[in-house]
């Protein structure tokens, strides 16, 4: 059996590249000095290439996964974050691997440097591990000094929510609601949003509306009628 390493994920990357899909990337995401892409390297795979090479790669240690996380190459990085969350939810996967995944996201946050390479994991990785465990870590990434990490505070209780567990996305949420970044204020409100209890979900509106961003405002109100989407807005920031 072939040795599976990141240098073979690299090969495969580099086979897969296509300057029409560089192009793309170039389009959609922020490069420009003082954005959040600013300085990173696409080499333009295209991202279904990418998770499917993952599937392929799933077995990949996790010591490969951190050297493929030091790539400086985007989707490389997107390929460990897709490695780590397929290997994470396998059902073959031992307790003691899954904790070593949940380590290697936390240790190496630094290499987890864009948006989308912290939705690959955050949801299916960070949350699911905290769902029986004390769950201070989210509290502390979410007062942290990157951005990256605060994003990926909110978006892991998606799996307390799929538990009607509501109370550490209110409480991580108003946390959130004084921060500086569009890119955190959408993911938060997405989580909002996806809560299913109307009332609590109101009841929290009602207290915070005033003071929340008004693009997490918005995506908080994405399932509520049109009159009281407007009334909310009109209680937020402008």
């Amino acid at each position: 059996m072939t040795k599976l390493t990141a240098d073979t994920v690299l090969v495969r990357l580099h086979e897969m590249q296509s300057d029409e899909e560089l192009q793309k990337y170039q389009r959609y995401f922020k490069f420009g000095e003082g954005e959040y892409a600013h300085g990173d390297r696409f080499i333009g795979v295209r991202m279904g290439h990418v998770f499917n090479l993952a599937k392929e790669m799933i077995q990949l240690p996790p010591v490969e996964i951190e050297r493929l996380m030091e790539s400086d190459i985007h989707e490389a990085r997107a390929a460990a974050m897709s490695i780590v969350a397929k290997q994470y939810q396998a059902k073959k996967t031992s307790p003691e691997r899954r904790q070593e995944l949940f380590e290697l996201y936390l240790r190496r946050h630094d290499r987890i440097n864009n948006w989308d390479l912290v939705d690959l994991a955050a949801y299916h990785v960070v949350g699911p591990h905290l769902v029986e465990r004390p769950r201070d870590v989210l509290y502390r990434l979410a007062k942290s000094g990157s951005m990256w990490e605060r994003r990926t505070a909110i978006l892991a209780t998606f799996a307390f929510m799929r538990r009607k567990d509501y109370a550490d996305t209110f409480a991580i949420a108003e946390i959130l609601k004084n921060d500086p970044e569009d890119l955190v204020h959408k993911a938060t409100g997405w989580m909002l949003r996806s809560i299913s209890d109307r009332q609590q979900l109101t009841a929290f509106l009602d207290t915070h509306a005033a003071t929340m961003p008004r693009i997490m405002l918005r995506n908080a109100l994405e399932h509520y009628q049109p009159d009281e989407r407007a009334k909310y807005l009109a209680m937020g920031k402008k």
